[in-house]
């Protein structure tokens, strides 16, 4: 069993600052990639970043050259640097883990519980 716990979200002025974090916790034998997605209500979750296990980065384009994606590995932790905040990027944010279980080292994935994160002036 793994937990996902994130936090670091919270309200903020357009042009403002946040940092996600997001812990993996359990019984597991490695983590491959991690991720943060996005989701506003009557939308589908759409993909922010994501980093693999060797520190190869993937963003959206609307977050380009903005929010940077970066891994503790020995913390087993994901974090989201936003900068440059913008209305737009007002959603629940989810990390998302691709575990290798602890028996037979296959990978399966899992969602943080997610975490509000509001742009307003």
């Amino acid at each position: 069993q793994v937990q996902l716990v994130e936090s670091g979200g919270g309200f903020v002025q357009p042009g403002g600052s946040l940092r996600l974090s997001c812990a993996a916790s359990g019984t597991f034998f490695g983590i491959n990639a991690m991720g943060w997605y996005r989701q506003t209500p009557g939308k589908q979750r759409e993909l922010v970043a994501t980093i693999t296990s060797a520190g190869s980065t993937n963003y959206a384009d609307s977050v380009k050259g903005r929010f940077t994606i970066s891994r503790d590995n020995a913390k087993n932790t994901v974090y989201l640097q936003m900068n440059s905040l913008k209305p737009e990027d007002t959603a629940v944010y989810y990390c998302n883990v691709e575990f290798l279980d602890a028996l037979m080292r296959k990978p399966f994935g899992s969602w943080g519980q997610g975490t509000q994160v509001t742009v307003s002036s």
